[in-house]
This record gives structure tokens, C-alpha cells and sequence, in this order.
């Protein structure tokens, strides 16, 4: 049992390092992304240099999947192991449905947000842009919203797996009780 609280808490750092690092970086996009002053005009052509969010965006990205899919994957496991199948089935299981819902929300918007974001700070050339031939520049505060959707996902997402872990513990103890008093 001490065994396994070790390993839960190894990999909830993990997880947390992961989504604070997506958080800095992109917080670190928000203050490298392209600005105004970037944007260089030819007659009705545009261009727009790539700029260091790009590569900050990216990482936010990579970090953010990182994260996810290993809580996600711990809860699967957690839940959906063989010896473990009784917890699945517990009735008490809205709240933890819930925080992982929330999870994929956030997840779902600060992908979406993150990328869309990223994707205007790369280069964008002469009757290129980015849509349509046109320019198109981030406005502030979108990489710092990303950022606190990527918190709401971390945060949800181990909210969820700490009620999996004492859910199981409580059992666990119920286990134990039950063996003791036959």
C-alpha cells in the first residue's frame, strides 16, 4: 500500500511539472508573440515575421498532451484494472466524472486556443498570411487565458485522481476491516 501512495505520488509530479511547464511557456508566448509593430505592408500584401511564440506555443502544446494523457491514462488503469474492477463499479462515482469532464473541457478549448495562437506566430509571408492571404495577429491575452485553461486541466484532472486514490484506500480499509472482524 505504501508502495502504491509512493507511485501516485511520483506520478502526480510528474503530471504537475508537465502542466506548469505548459503553463510557462505559455505565459512565455504571451510576451513573444508577434505585435503591431511586427507587421510590415506592400500595397495589399502583408507580412508578418515568426516570432518566439511559435516555438513556446509548440512546447505548451506537447506539454499540455504530455500531461493529459498520463493522468488520464493512471485513472484508466486506476479504474479499469483487474483486481481493481469493484471501485469501478462503486455508486459514488458523479464527482470524480465531473472534475474529469471539466478536465476534458479545458483540455479540448486551451488546444484549440493554443493552436489557433501559435499557428498566427508563425512566419507569415508576403500574399500568404495565414488566412486567406491575409494577417492576422494574436491579441494579448490569449496565450494567458490558454494558460489558465491548461491550470483548470491540471487542476481538475488531479482532483479527479485523488478521489480515485482515497476512493480505493477507503475501500481498501473496508477490506482489511471486513478480513479482521470474520
Amino acid at each position: 500500500m505504501e508502495r502504491q501512495k509512493f507511485g501516485f505520488a511520483v506520478i502526480f509530479s510528474v503530471i504537475i511539472i508537465f502542466g506548469l511547464a505548459s503553463f510557462a511557456m505559455c505565459v512565455a508566448a504571451e510576451f513573444k508573440r508577434s505585435k503591431k509593430e511586427d507587421l510590415r505592408l506592400d500595397g495589399k500584401w502583408c507580412y508578418l515575421p515568426g516570432s518566439g511564440a511559435f516555438g513556446c506555443g509548440s512546447a505548451a502544446l506537447v506539454l499540455l498532451f504530455i500531461a493529459q494523457i498520463i493522468g488520464n491514462l493512471i485513472l484508466c488503469r486506476k479504474c479499469c484494472s483487474g483486481g481493481e474492477r469493484s471501485s469501478c463499479k462503486a455508486k459514488n462515482q458523479t464527482i470524480p466524472i465531473i472534475f474529469i469532464s471539466l478536465s476534458w473541457i479545458s483540455f479540448g478549448t486551451a488546444v484549440i486556443l493554443i493552436g489557433a495562437a501559435t499557428s498566427m506566430n508563425g512566419r507569415q509571408a508576403f500574399g500568404k498570411g495565414w488566412l486567406d492571404g491575409e494577417c492576422y495577429i494574436v491579441k494579448d491575452g490569449v496565450f494567458i487565458g490558454s494558460g489558465i485553461l491548461v491550470l483548470i486541466t491540471l487542476s481538475s484532472t488531479l482532483v479527479s485522481g485523488i478521489l480515485e486514490l482515497r476512493k480505493s484506500q477507503v475501500e481498501q480499509g473496508q477490506k482489511v476491516h471486513h478480513a479482521q472482524v470474520e
